[in-house]
């Protein structure tokens, strides 16, 4: 997949050389294609942006330095705006986009760009949640971290990525690991029972109820099967423990 990104900071993008995105950069399984706005100024003072028309507080990034740097971008690409307008970004559209050969970024600052560049270039503007940040560099990082992990070869073992939260609709369950007791409280029998059947049985119910509990927006979406329901019951009874 070829990833590029317009930003004025493109030092904000050093964080992806680390981690799986960085070992996915070295064996080329992403190509990262940073383009700073700052070498397409609109005059001899290095501007990008200006005063915005009808007044109003903030200055504007011009469609101008906008056009020139998406000259840089030779393929055809998928161009995303990160924009407080726009979807809301979720698993589901990780794993749209992920399928995608070239996705063009554009990170926005001060008030925003102008809207003409949007109406020419963009394909979609994408938020990755109701809160405001400083711009653009920060979302693109954790859009391109989540798209990526979709891809195939990025994270090593591809079942961890298929039952991450979110994948199926559901929240991942709890998850323990040595040592057996800690401050007085103990892994859940059935997980180290050895009884493979029962410890699936307790992953899929545990991961039903912790959706519920912490979000039961999404819970009441889900339809659930009949074992599934029966498997919640079983859970909430304490008979799966």
């Amino acid at each position: 997949m070829k990833i590029n990104v317009i930003s004025i900071f493109p030092e904000f993008f050093d964080v992806l050389n680390n981690g799986i995105i960085g070992k996915a950069l070295l064996e080329k399984i992403i190509n990262l294609n940073i383009i700073n706005l700052k070498k397409f100024p609109l005059n001899n003072y290095g501007s990008i942006d200006d005063s915005p028309y009808g007044g109003g507080e903030g200055m504007i990034i011009s469609a101008l330095p906008l056009e020139n740097a998406m000259q840089e971008v030779k393929e055809r690409t998928h161009v995303i705006y990160l924009s407080p307008q726009g979807q809301k970004f979720d698993q589901s559209k990780s794993i749209e986009l992920s399928k995608k050969k070239s996705i063009t970024f554009v990170c926005g600052r001060y008030e925003g760009i102008d809207q003409r560049f949007i109406e020419e270039y963009v394909d979609e503007e994408i938020s990755i949640g109701d809160y405001v940040i400083s711009g653009g560099e920060l979302a693109a990082c954790v859009a391109i971290d989540s798209i990526c992990r979709n891809l195939h070869g990025v994270v090593g073992n591809s079942e961890s990525v298929e039952k991450d939260s979110f994948s199926n609709g559901l929240l991942k369950g709890y998850t323990y690991t040595r040592p057996e007791a800690f401050k007085g409280k103990s892994v859940p029998q059935v997980l180290i029972s050895g009884n493979h059947k029962k410890i699936q049985d307790w992953k899929i119910a545990n991961s039903l109820w912790v959706t519920k509990q912490k979000r039961p927006d999404l819970f009441k979406e889900l339809h659930l099967s009949e074992k599934e329901m029966i498997l919640l019951r079983d859970y909430e009874s304490g008979k799966l423990d």
